[in-house]
């Protein structure tokens, strides 16, 4: 279905390429530098951190929510949770994973 429809675009889509359409665009800013230059590896490792804390801080809130049936057992855990987070954390802080150089 998906590669029928896909097709069918292309075969029924307007296609009028010209010199305007076909110019790199990027937000509106003229590139001055080429499209496929080396990232550093920081950068993706910064935000594979990020990605990976910003999901652990959602299973924040499902816990908030029904904190008041787990009684202390959700407490002790989220404690445990939160003291693991904060370990990983000053691992990568100590490690350097945050200097951005």
């Amino acid at each position: 279905m998906v590669v029928s429809l896909v097709a069918a675009s292309f075969v029924v889509g307007p296609s009028r390429p010209n010199r305007r359409k076909l110019q790199v665009y990027e937000s509106g800013i003229v590139p001055t530098a080429k499209a496929r230059h080396k990232m550093s590896v920081r950068f993706y490792l910064t935000a594979m951190l990020f990605i990976i804390f910003d999901i652990e801080a959602v299973f924040f809130y499902p816990w908030a929510v029904i904190l008041r049936q787990l009684r202390w057992y959700g407490l002790i855990e989220m404690l445990v949770f939160m003291g693991i987070l904060l370990v990983a954390l000053a691992h990568i802080w100590r490690k350097g994973g945050l200097e951005w150089d």
